[in-house]
C-alpha cells in the first residue's frame, strides 16, 4: 500500500470539501450510498475523508455520484 504524506488516500479532503459544499452531514452521505448498494457508516466517511482509510473504487464511484462529482473534474484536481 502506497502513502501518500502518511495518508492511505489523496481524495479525502477533497470528498470532504464537496460534501460540504453541498452541506451534507457524513450520516447523510451515508444513507445516500446505500442506495447504491455501498454500505458505509459516518466513521468510515471520517477515517476516508481525514485520509486514514483506503478508498475503493466502488466506493469512490458512489461518492462521485452522491456528491454530483464529475469523475474526471477530481481525478484532474489531483494531478
Amino acid at each position: 500500500m502506497k502513502k501518500y504524506d502518511n495518508k492511505s488516500n489523496v481524495i479525502g479532503n477533497l470528498i470532504k470539501e464537496y460534501r460540504l459544499k453541498k452541506k451534507l452531514k457524513k450520516s447523510e452521505v451515508c444513507r445516500k450510498l446505500q442506495l447504491h448498494a455501498i454500505y458505509m457508516d459516518p466513521t468510515e466517511l471520517n477515517r476516508m475523508e481525514t485520509g486514514r482509510m483506503i478508498i475503493k473504487d466502488f466506493e469512490l464511484i458512489g461518492l462521485c455520484k452522491v456528491l454530483e462529482i464529475d469523475y474526471d473534474d477530481l481525478k484532474n484536481s489531483i494531478e
